[in-house]
């Protein structure tokens, strides 16, 4: 493992749809002397972004080059259809690839998806990106699939987006140049996969100080007091000649006058 003690700061790419707000909180809370920079990529420089060391890490979109990059998977998205509003596809709640064939399906140049065929009637031209997708979807010139993270990136009032059930889905990572698993992507690491503070993975955690042996000393009486069968003795005489008890009443000293 590189060792990465004397670096000032972490370096987190990300790309469009992914949020590291949750993450960099943590990171904050737990390395607050570790300042952490976020680079913001699109998903097509993201592995020239890692491979560079322009960043230590990254929040990528699934795959990456195994040869070169380690990752870890985070979560998979729900793909969905961006129409105007007042679309005939916002009947349902949910729509089929089926659904989308006679729809014109704006294919953008940085799409996520990587379809083997795009559904429906190809556009006259590609868009270059997903945002002036978006714009054409608003000007009623087709509809957009993407994932959600996506559209809602995008979001605009008079458009709205419903869930393509059988739709390829983007899968989105943690990952790293193999050979550069410094000791600070190894602490993302811990936070991405909810490990706690005192985790035994990652860094060495700091061993807790072992506790000096106390002897065990036997209990002193209390000033005054006597233990034992003694004590036992007397007050259990005392007892036994209570006046109840029938024993001899105490003398007073001095004869009673006779009348």
């Amino acid at each position: 493992m590189t060792s990465s003690a004397d670096s000032s700061s972490f370096r987190l790419a990300y790309v469009p749809g992914v949020t590291p707000a949750k993450w960099v909180r943590i990171w904050e809370e737990r390395l607050p002397d570790v300042p952490l920079t976020l680079v913001q990529v699109t998903a097509a420089e993201a592995s020239g972004v890692l491979r560079d060391r322009a960043a230590d890490a990254g929040l990528v979109r699934l795959p990456v080059d195994r040869t070169v990059f380690s990752a870890i998977p985070l979560y998979t998205e729900t793909t969905v259809v961006v129409v105007p509003k007042d679309h005939l596809l916002t009947a349902a709640d949910e729509v089929t690839l089926d659904d989308l064939a006679d729809e014109v399906v704006l294919h953008p140049l940085d799409d996520v998806l990587g379809w083997e065929r795009p559904p429906g009637e190809p556009a006259f031209e590609r868009p270059a990106t997903t945002a002036d997708a978006v714009e054409l979807v608003a000007a009623n010139i087709g509809v957009l699939v993407v994932p959600q993270s996506l559209a809602r990136l995008h979001h605009r009032r008079d458009l709205t987006y419903r869930t393509v059930v059988d739709a390829p889905r983007s899968g989105v990572a943690l990952s790293w140049p193999e050979d550069a698993t410094t000791d600070l992507v190894e602490d993302f690491i811990g936070i991405v996969r909810g490990r706690t503070v005192n985790s035994t993975r990652g860094r060495t955690p700091q061993q807790p100080q072992p506790k000096a042996d106390k002897k065990r000393e036997p209990r002193k009486p209390a000033a005054g007091r006597t233990t034992g069968g003694a004590a036992r003795g007397r007050t259990g005489g005392a007892k036994g000649g209570g006046a109840k008890g029938g024993g001899a009443r105490r003398s007073t000293g001095k004869p009673r006058r006779r009348s």
